[in-house]
């Protein structure tokens, strides 16, 4: 998630507490023209028709290049899988989209007007780019239901907090999702007791609650039973057009059942594109075959 929610919940703390001992210096109570002032960022622009955008993006560590001049265009509403082995700058290229990694060169925009570049990781978020991780972080603690309220894309002030009622929308809202993850069921057992698919889904879900208009999904069906990434599968494609998904996977069926046969995949190779265009062409790229898929 971007942020992660409890990292993000654990910085906000810490933010209000100084913000509380700082009110204890100061004439006027602490209270600044600016606190307590939720900032509102610009809108991204898809009329072009492009959700993400990224040219040349290079990223080295100590010497080593995770991304080497890579570029990649994903439309608007559109589901694109990217696929390649370790190594290959898939996590990188994720990091440098929600403003984990900054890279040494290179632009990236979100729609033609939100240069990603510019803006900080709750920013991102903010603006509308959401990401799953590898590994679930769901509150274990809490239930289903709770854990998607704690996500809504709400006023997370203390005294709003405090006072929160959820409306007539947000129920309906929570409900949508419940039953979009398949957890409606479940909407009031501990997250901590599902299945490691369906705590999947729920983080998913918290994500959706956030409204985002582009998803990043890690690896989202390592681990799951055959069953649970099917109905994974049938979730990204109930998703596809509202938004944006980029997915990256290792799991060439789950890849063949999002992409349809009809669907664009990119195959990434030491930080840069070796090959893209649909699965079966991807499958029978020789490159591909030999430094990926394998004979």
């Amino acid at each position: 998630m971007t942020p992660d929610l409890m990292e993000e919940g654990a910085r906000r703390r810490e933010a209000y507490a100084s913000r509380v001992a700082d009110t204890r210096k100061t004439e006027s109570g602490g209270r600044s023209a600016g606190y307590g002032r939720i900032t509102k960022l610009g809108e991204p622009d898809f009329t072009q028709g492009v959700a993400l955008y990224l040219d040349d993006i290079t990223v080295s560590f100590d010497g080593f290049r995770a991304l080497n001049a890579l570029s990649l265009t994903v439309n608007v509403g559109e589901l694109r899988c990217i696929i390649g082995p370790n190594g290959a700058g898939k996590t990188t290229m994720m990091d440098c989209i929600t403003g984990k990694t900054r890279p040494d060169a290179g632009s990236a925009f979100f729609g033609s007007t939100i240069d990603l570049l510019r803006l900080k990781e709750p920013e991102i978020a903010q603006v509308g780019i959401g990401r799953k991780f590898q590994k679930p972080t769901v509150y274990e603690p809490l239930s289903v239901f709770d854990n998607l309220e704690l996500a809504l894309k709400a006023d997370r002030r203390v005294r709003a907090t405090l006072f929160h009622r959820l409306s007539g929308e947000q129920l309906d809202r929570i409900g949508e999702v419940l039953t979009l993850i398949h957890l409606k069921d479940d909407a009031r057992r501990e997250a901590g007791l599902l299945s490691h698919g369906q705590k999947q889904w729920l983080e998913i879900g918290m994500l959706l609650m956030q409204d985002p208009k582009l998803l990043l999904l890690d690896e989202p069906v390592a681990g799951m039973t055959d069953e649970e990434t099917e109905r994974t599968a049938e979730l990204f494609l109930s998703l596809e057009g509202r938004h944006s998904l980029v997915v990256v996977e290792h799991d060439m069926h789950f890849v063949d059942q999002l992409t349809q046969g009809r669907k664009k995949v990119t195959v990434l190779h030491e930080g840069s594109v070796l090959a893209e265009g649909l699965l079966s062409e991807v499958q029978n790229n020789e490159r591909v075959v030999e430094v990926y898929l394998g004979r």
